[in-house]
């Protein structure tokens, strides 16, 4: 379990771009349909926009889906673009972001 990334059992960053508009559904769609990747487990998913300066995370949470939604003041994220992937991430690389 990744201890300092809040009880998460696991972190996804999904790569490339993801239109930032989407709602939970629409999220929650993508990971499983598009990288068949199960959206009801215990597992932080990551989601990046063109606008490298904010991004958007999805959680299960058991009873209903938590959305977050982080923008930097200053700065941006450095967010893999060439893959069309989920990308599984460890504690230290969840510990950078």
């Amino acid at each position: 379990m990744l201890s300092s990334s809040g009880g998460y059992d696991q972190v996804y960053l999904v790569c490339g771009y993801t239109d930032l508009r989407k709602g939970i559904d629409g999220l929650s769609a993508l990971v499983e349909q598009k990288f068949k990747l199960n959206p009801f487990q215990n597992i932080l998913f990551l989601f990046c926009g063109k606008r490298t300066d904010r991004i958007k995370g999805l959680i299960w949470e058991g009873d209903g889906f938590l959305m977050m939604y982080k923008r930097l003041e200053n700065g941006q994220y450095q967010w893999p673009r060439n893959e069309d992937a989920a990308r599984k991430i460890t504690e230290q690389e969840f510990r950078w972001l």
